[in-house]
Protein backbone atom coordinates (compact mmCIF):
# COMPACT_ATOMS: atom_id res chain seq x y z
CA UNK A 1 0.00 0.00 0.00
CA UNK A 2 1.32 3.44 -0.39
CA UNK A 3 1.51 5.64 2.58
CA UNK A 4 -0.25 8.99 2.79
CA UNK A 5 3.11 10.38 3.47
CA UNK A 6 4.89 9.28 -0.33
CA UNK A 7 1.55 10.55 -1.76
CA UNK A 8 2.15 14.22 -0.23
CA UNK A 9 5.62 13.92 -0.56
CA UNK A 10 4.96 13.36 -4.67
CA UNK A 11 2.57 16.76 -5.14
CA UNK A 12 5.39 18.72 -3.64
CA UNK A 13 7.86 19.16 -6.01
CA UNK A 14 10.72 19.97 -3.72
CA UNK A 15 13.06 17.64 -6.13
CA UNK A 16 12.29 15.87 -9.27
CA UNK A 17 12.27 12.54 -8.90
CA UNK A 18 11.82 10.20 -11.93
CA UNK A 19 14.35 8.50 -13.49
CA UNK A 20 17.05 9.18 -10.67
CA UNK A 21 19.15 5.88 -9.61
CA UNK A 22 20.13 5.43 -6.02
CA UNK A 23 23.09 7.48 -5.10
CA UNK A 24 25.03 4.24 -4.26
CA UNK A 25 24.85 2.80 -7.91
CA UNK A 26 27.17 5.55 -8.59
CA UNK A 27 31.16 6.14 -8.14
CA UNK A 28 31.79 8.53 -4.99
CA UNK A 29 34.57 10.07 -7.19
CA UNK A 30 35.08 11.04 -10.90
CA UNK A 31 37.40 12.59 -13.09
CA UNK A 32 36.38 15.65 -14.89
CA UNK A 33 38.44 16.92 -18.12
CA UNK A 34 37.34 20.12 -19.98
CA UNK A 35 39.34 20.97 -23.44
CA UNK A 36 39.45 24.23 -23.83
CA UNK A 37 41.11 25.26 -27.28
CA UNK A 38 40.92 27.39 -30.36
CA UNK A 39 37.91 26.53 -33.15
CA UNK A 40 39.49 27.62 -36.97
CA UNK A 41 36.94 27.64 -39.88
CA UNK A 42 37.01 23.98 -41.35
CA UNK A 43 34.76 22.19 -39.13
CA UNK A 44 36.57 18.73 -39.92
CA UNK A 45 39.85 20.15 -38.54
CA UNK A 46 37.89 21.53 -35.50
CA UNK A 47 36.53 18.29 -35.07
CA UNK A 48 39.90 16.04 -35.68
CA UNK A 49 41.48 17.95 -33.44
CA UNK A 50 38.80 17.81 -30.51
CA UNK A 51 39.01 13.70 -31.14
CA UNK A 52 43.13 14.27 -30.55
CA UNK A 53 41.94 16.17 -27.24
CA UNK A 54 39.39 13.57 -25.92
CA UNK A 55 42.06 10.79 -26.30
CA UNK A 56 44.65 12.79 -24.47
CA UNK A 57 42.00 13.53 -21.86
CA UNK A 58 41.31 10.03 -21.59
CA UNK A 59 44.96 9.31 -21.49
CA UNK A 60 45.73 11.36 -18.22
CA UNK A 61 42.26 9.51 -16.79
CA UNK A 62 39.38 11.70 -17.44
CA UNK A 63 36.47 10.13 -17.10
CA UNK A 64 33.59 13.37 -18.14
CA UNK A 65 35.04 14.87 -20.76
CA UNK A 66 33.27 18.04 -22.09
CA UNK A 67 34.02 20.61 -24.92
CA UNK A 68 33.05 23.86 -25.64
CA UNK A 69 29.97 25.63 -27.35
CA UNK A 70 29.69 24.58 -31.19
CA UNK A 71 33.28 23.31 -30.88
CA UNK A 72 33.03 22.21 -34.79
CA UNK A 73 33.08 25.96 -36.25
CA UNK A 74 33.64 29.00 -35.86
CA UNK A 75 31.60 31.61 -33.63
CA UNK A 76 29.38 31.97 -36.92
CA UNK A 77 26.90 34.15 -34.87
CA UNK A 78 28.76 37.01 -34.86
CA UNK A 79 26.71 38.39 -38.19
CA UNK A 80 23.60 37.26 -39.74
CA UNK A 81 24.27 35.13 -43.08
CA UNK A 82 22.05 32.17 -44.46
CA UNK A 83 25.66 30.45 -45.76
CA UNK A 84 26.06 29.70 -42.30
CA UNK A 85 23.06 27.15 -41.75
CA UNK A 86 24.77 25.13 -44.17
CA UNK A 87 27.03 24.25 -41.06
CA UNK A 88 23.86 22.64 -38.97
CA UNK A 89 23.51 18.90 -39.30
CA UNK A 90 21.26 16.10 -38.03
CA UNK A 91 21.13 14.60 -34.31
CA UNK A 92 21.87 11.96 -34.91
CA UNK A 93 24.24 12.56 -37.33
CA UNK A 94 27.52 11.85 -38.58
CA UNK A 95 29.37 14.08 -35.74
CA UNK A 96 27.57 12.11 -32.99
CA UNK A 97 28.23 9.04 -34.70
CA UNK A 98 31.86 9.47 -34.82
CA UNK A 99 31.90 10.76 -30.87
CA UNK A 100 29.81 7.75 -30.03
CA UNK A 101 32.77 5.36 -30.98
CA UNK A 102 35.29 7.37 -29.70
CA UNK A 103 33.44 7.58 -26.32
CA UNK A 104 32.82 3.35 -26.75
CA UNK A 105 36.36 2.97 -27.47
CA UNK A 106 37.55 4.98 -24.58
CA UNK A 107 35.15 4.06 -22.12
CA UNK A 108 34.35 7.78 -21.48
CA UNK A 109 31.01 10.00 -20.78
CA UNK A 110 31.15 12.74 -23.61
CA UNK A 111 29.69 15.62 -23.94
CA UNK A 112 29.19 18.02 -27.37
CA UNK A 113 27.85 21.21 -28.28
CA UNK A 114 26.19 20.98 -31.75
CA UNK A 115 24.64 23.17 -34.56
CA UNK A 116 21.30 20.65 -34.39
CA UNK A 117 19.69 20.63 -38.25
CA UNK A 118 15.82 19.64 -36.70
CA UNK A 119 13.75 20.25 -40.16
CA UNK A 120 14.20 22.71 -43.23
CA UNK A 121 14.00 26.02 -41.45
CA UNK A 122 14.25 24.57 -37.95
CA UNK A 123 17.68 25.24 -35.99
CA UNK A 124 18.95 24.52 -32.42
CA UNK A 125 22.01 25.14 -30.30
CA UNK A 126 22.02 21.48 -29.03
CA UNK A 127 24.52 19.86 -26.30
CA UNK A 128 24.29 15.55 -26.39
CA UNK A 129 25.38 13.58 -23.82
CA UNK A 130 27.28 10.54 -24.73
CA UNK A 131 27.72 7.36 -22.19
CA UNK A 132 31.16 5.66 -22.24
CA UNK A 133 29.17 2.76 -23.91
CA UNK A 134 28.32 5.34 -26.69
CA UNK A 135 24.76 5.25 -26.44
CA UNK A 136 23.20 8.84 -26.30
CA UNK A 137 21.51 9.41 -23.44
CA UNK A 138 19.80 12.71 -23.57
CA UNK A 139 20.03 15.92 -25.42
CA UNK A 140 19.10 19.70 -24.62
CA UNK A 141 18.34 22.42 -26.40
CA UNK A 142 19.59 25.85 -25.26
CA UNK A 143 16.57 27.52 -24.17
CA UNK A 144 17.78 31.08 -23.52
CA UNK A 145 18.89 32.44 -26.68
CA UNK A 146 20.87 36.41 -27.09
CA UNK A 147 20.37 38.87 -29.41
CA UNK A 148 23.70 41.23 -28.79
CA UNK A 149 25.78 42.85 -31.45
CA UNK A 150 27.90 40.20 -32.80
CA UNK A 151 26.07 37.53 -30.28
CA UNK A 152 23.25 37.47 -33.17
CA UNK A 153 21.99 33.65 -32.34
CA UNK A 154 17.84 34.45 -32.34
CA UNK A 155 18.68 34.55 -36.45
CA UNK A 156 19.85 30.99 -36.34
CA UNK A 157 18.88 28.76 -33.30
CA UNK A 158 14.91 28.44 -32.41
CA UNK A 159 14.64 28.26 -28.11
CA UNK A 160 14.62 24.71 -26.78
CA UNK A 161 11.81 22.37 -26.48
CA UNK A 162 12.92 19.95 -24.13
CA UNK A 163 12.70 21.48 -20.74
CA UNK A 164 15.68 21.37 -18.41
CA UNK A 165 16.77 17.91 -17.66
CA UNK A 166 20.11 15.58 -16.18
CA UNK A 167 20.98 12.69 -17.27
CA UNK A 168 21.77 9.08 -15.70
CA UNK A 169 25.70 8.23 -17.45
CA UNK A 170 27.67 5.43 -16.14
CA UNK A 171 30.00 8.05 -13.73
CA UNK A 172 27.34 10.71 -12.80
CA UNK A 173 24.23 12.22 -13.15
CA UNK A 174 24.61 15.19 -15.58
CA UNK A 175 22.76 18.49 -16.32
CA UNK A 176 23.92 19.81 -19.19
CA UNK A 177 22.79 24.03 -20.21
CA UNK A 178 24.48 26.28 -22.50
CA UNK A 179 26.25 29.45 -22.80
CA UNK A 180 23.68 32.16 -22.52
CA UNK A 181 21.67 30.14 -19.90
CA UNK A 182 24.29 30.33 -17.57
CA UNK A 183 22.98 33.62 -16.57
CA UNK A 184 19.72 32.55 -15.66
CA UNK A 185 19.46 30.87 -11.66
CA UNK A 186 16.21 29.51 -12.74
CA UNK A 187 17.68 27.26 -15.52
CA UNK A 188 20.26 25.95 -12.93
CA UNK A 189 17.83 25.53 -10.47
CA UNK A 190 15.54 23.07 -12.76
CA UNK A 191 18.27 21.49 -14.00
CA UNK A 192 19.49 20.96 -10.15
CA UNK A 193 16.07 19.76 -8.91
CA UNK A 194 16.35 16.49 -11.55
CA UNK A 195 19.29 15.19 -9.68
CA UNK A 196 22.03 16.80 -11.29
CA UNK A 197 25.62 15.93 -9.72
CA UNK A 198 27.30 18.38 -11.81
CA UNK A 199 25.73 21.52 -14.07
CA UNK A 200 27.80 21.55 -17.65
CA UNK A 201 27.65 25.02 -19.12
CA UNK A 202 29.15 24.62 -22.61
CA UNK A 203 30.26 28.25 -23.83
CA UNK A 204 31.43 31.01 -26.53
CA UNK A 205 31.78 34.02 -24.55
CA UNK A 206 34.50 36.59 -25.21
CA UNK A 207 35.29 40.31 -25.16
CA UNK A 208 34.41 42.77 -27.96
CA UNK A 209 38.14 44.42 -28.65
CA UNK A 210 37.31 48.11 -28.22
CA UNK A 211 35.84 47.28 -24.54
CA UNK A 212 38.43 44.96 -23.40
CA UNK A 213 40.61 47.41 -21.77
CA UNK A 214 37.89 49.29 -19.60
CA UNK A 215 35.21 46.42 -18.89
CA UNK A 216 37.10 43.13 -19.48
CA UNK A 217 37.76 42.39 -16.21
CA UNK A 218 34.50 43.40 -14.86
CA UNK A 219 32.32 41.04 -17.94
CA UNK A 220 35.02 37.84 -17.00
CA UNK A 221 34.58 38.20 -13.22
CA UNK A 222 30.69 38.32 -13.16
CA UNK A 223 30.60 35.50 -15.66
CA UNK A 224 32.41 33.33 -13.43
CA UNK A 225 30.77 34.66 -10.46
CA UNK A 226 27.31 33.66 -11.30
CA UNK A 227 28.28 30.31 -12.47
CA UNK A 228 30.21 29.68 -8.32
CA UNK A 229 26.73 31.16 -7.23
CA UNK A 230 24.71 28.17 -9.28
CA UNK A 231 27.19 25.50 -7.61
CA UNK A 232 26.44 27.02 -4.03
CA UNK A 233 22.70 27.46 -4.25
CA UNK A 234 22.25 24.31 -5.87
CA UNK A 235 25.07 22.07 -3.62
CA UNK A 236 26.42 20.66 -7.09
CA UNK A 237 29.30 20.92 -9.14
CA UNK A 238 29.14 22.94 -11.94
CA UNK A 239 31.51 23.00 -14.93
CA UNK A 240 32.12 25.77 -17.58
CA UNK A 241 33.84 25.09 -20.51
CA UNK A 242 35.08 27.79 -22.88
CA UNK A 243 37.02 28.69 -26.56
CA UNK A 244 40.12 30.38 -27.02
CA UNK A 245 41.23 32.70 -30.21
CA UNK A 246 40.83 36.26 -31.70
CA UNK A 247 37.66 35.40 -34.42
CA UNK A 248 36.39 37.66 -37.24
CA UNK A 249 34.00 36.90 -39.47
CA UNK A 250 33.19 38.34 -43.10
CA UNK A 251 29.62 39.40 -43.81
CA UNK A 252 28.06 38.72 -47.14
CA UNK A 253 29.16 42.86 -48.11
CA UNK A 254 33.00 41.52 -47.40
CA UNK A 255 33.30 43.33 -44.68
CA UNK A 256 35.45 41.92 -41.81
CA UNK A 257 33.97 42.48 -38.41
CA UNK A 258 35.91 43.30 -35.73
CA UNK A 259 35.37 40.40 -33.91
CA UNK A 260 35.44 38.76 -30.52
CA UNK A 261 38.07 37.97 -28.20
CA UNK A 262 37.65 34.62 -26.44
CA UNK A 263 38.32 34.62 -23.00
CA UNK A 264 38.68 30.91 -22.13
CA UNK A 265 39.27 30.73 -18.67
CA UNK A 266 37.22 27.38 -18.00
CA UNK A 267 37.00 26.46 -14.76
CA UNK A 268 35.17 23.70 -12.42
CA UNK A 269 33.42 24.79 -8.96
CA UNK A 270 32.77 22.80 -5.82
CA UNK A 271 29.49 23.19 -4.36
CA UNK A 272 30.82 25.35 -1.96
CA UNK A 273 31.90 27.55 -4.81
CA UNK A 274 35.58 27.36 -4.41
CA UNK A 275 37.57 26.84 -7.72
CA UNK A 276 39.01 23.25 -7.93
CA UNK A 277 40.59 23.96 -11.51
CA UNK A 278 40.97 26.98 -14.12
CA UNK A 279 42.44 27.62 -17.14
CA UNK A 280 44.21 30.36 -18.48
CA UNK A 281 42.60 33.11 -21.28
CA UNK A 282 44.38 32.33 -24.09
CA UNK A 283 46.03 28.76 -23.81
CA UNK A 284 45.03 25.46 -25.12
CA UNK A 285 44.67 23.16 -22.18
CA UNK A 286 43.08 20.26 -20.95
CA UNK A 287 41.91 21.24 -17.23
CA UNK A 288 41.24 18.30 -14.38
CA UNK A 289 38.93 18.26 -11.37
CA UNK A 290 37.26 15.31 -8.76
CA UNK A 291 33.60 15.61 -8.44
CA UNK A 292 33.45 14.07 -5.33
CA UNK A 293 29.74 12.75 -4.42
CA UNK A 294 30.37 13.45 -1.00
CA UNK A 295 31.14 16.57 -1.38
CA UNK A 296 27.52 17.12 -2.62
CA UNK A 297 25.97 15.55 -0.07
CA UNK A 298 28.21 17.67 3.04
CA UNK A 299 27.12 20.78 1.00
CA UNK A 300 23.06 19.99 1.02
CA UNK A 301 22.96 18.56 5.02
CA UNK A 302 25.07 21.78 6.11
CA UNK A 303 23.72 24.23 3.73
CA UNK A 304 20.24 22.69 2.88
CA UNK A 305 18.73 25.31 0.62
CA UNK A 306 16.63 22.75 -1.28
CA UNK A 307 14.98 22.01 2.30
CA UNK A 308 13.97 25.40 3.00
CA UNK A 309 12.83 26.63 0.15
CA UNK A 310 9.58 28.43 0.28
CA UNK A 311 8.05 26.78 -2.60
CA UNK A 312 4.16 27.69 -1.97
CA UNK A 313 5.75 31.26 -2.67
CA UNK A 314 7.02 31.39 -5.90
CA UNK A 315 4.32 31.44 -7.96
CA UNK A 316 4.94 35.16 -9.31
CA UNK A 317 8.24 33.40 -10.92
CA UNK A 318 6.68 32.60 -13.70
CA UNK A 319 5.55 36.11 -14.44
CA UNK A 320 7.80 38.46 -16.65
CA UNK A 321 7.58 41.51 -14.21
CA UNK A 322 5.38 42.30 -11.02
CA UNK A 323 4.05 45.72 -12.12
CA UNK A 324 2.37 47.60 -9.08
CA UNK A 325 -1.31 46.62 -9.51
CA UNK A 326 -0.12 43.12 -9.26
CA UNK A 327 2.13 44.32 -5.95
CA UNK A 328 -0.89 45.64 -4.60
CA UNK A 329 -3.23 43.11 -5.00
Amino acid sequence: MVSWFSLFRKSIPYFIESDIIPVNALPTQVQIGLLQFACESNPDRNQDHAEQLIRQAARDGAQIICLPELYRTPYFCQTEDHRHFSLAESIPGPTTERLSQLARDLSVVILASLFEKRAEGLYHNTSVVLDADGRTVGKYRKMHIPDDPAFYEKFYFTPGDLGFRSFTTRFARIGTLVCWDQWFPEAARLTAMTGADLLVYPTAIGWHPSEREEFGATQQGSWETIQRSHAIANGCFVAAINRIGHETVTDTDGRTTDGIVFWGHSFVSDPNGRLVALASDDQEEIIMATLDRDHIDLARTHWPFLRDRRIDAYGALTKRFLDSAEQEG
